[in-house]
């Protein structure tokens, strides 16, 4: 098997047409196993006021780096113009991770990536504030998951303890951007890279490893997000 640790945040725009095409890439190679974690680019409110001056700075900030993500993804998903007419600041990571985590930890990892992409969905799509815990709530109620075990584990002080987890492997790896993906706990790629681009990466790891890959369709860095001298920047 090759293990790839997928990084990510629920606000990263650049994470969401990468869940997509690591979706189809989970479907078309059977022995490779995604494993996910959390990456906070907004843990909470001080980080964003330490960035970028005040909670309302953000969002205007932020934006301007979703034509490029919807340019990149796949479908043209992100609805901005929606966006620009919220009334709310832009949302922390930190709700939102623990309800993905939270999810996880129930159902297991294809659980945990369902909620993800819900709760993504509905920032960039329906343009909803997921720090809102009411709006992750609706996320989760159109998945699978028992509402009940969910609400259960994410109220549980291990969730956050689990999310935090993440978050130190993350600097134990060196990832300072998302998406970032760690293979076999050695290969690191960072960026919403194609999917071929992709594919043809792990035809080189798998090659390194000696684990060959059904379907074999290098390493290029794409578009991405990080915390730059306390700045949020995506390129």
């Amino acid at each position: 098997m090759l293990t790839i640790e997928f990084f990510h945040d629920v606000i990263c725009s650049f994470c969401f047409p990468m869940s997509a095409r690591m979706r189809r890439i989970a479907k078309k190679f059977n022995n490779i196993e995604i494993i996910h974690r959390s990456f906070a680019l907004g843990w909470e409110a001080e980080d964003f006021i330490r960035s970028f001056g005040s909670r309302e700075a953000v969002k205007t900030e932020v934006l301007k780096h979703w034509a490029h993500a919807n340019e990149n993804d796949d479908e043209h998903r992100f609805n901005i113009d929606g966006m620009y007419q919220t009334d709310f600041n832009f949302p922390i990571s930190k709700p939102a991770l623990k309800a993905a985590k939270a999810a996880g930890l129930v159902g297991g990892e294809n659980m945990y990536w369902d909620v993800f992409d819900r709760i993504q969905n509905k920032l960039f799509v329906e343009n909803k504030n997921i720090e809102d815990i009411v709006i992750l709530e609706e996320a989760v109620k159109e998945t699978s998951i028992s509402f009940t075990d969910w609400k259960a584990q994410f109220e549980n002080d291990e969730t956050e303890k689990a999310v935090l987890a993440d978050l130190h492997l993350a600097q134990s790896y060196g990832v300072k951007s998302v998406p970032t993906l760690i293979i076999n706990h050695k290969y690191a790629i960072s960026g919403a890279q194609s999917q071929e681009e992709m594919e043809k990466l792990l035809g080189n790891i798998s090659e390194d490893e000696g684990i060959p890959l059904m379907k074999l369709q290098t390493l290029q860095t794409g578009d991405s997000c990080s915390i730059v001298d306390g700045t949020w920047k995506c390129d």
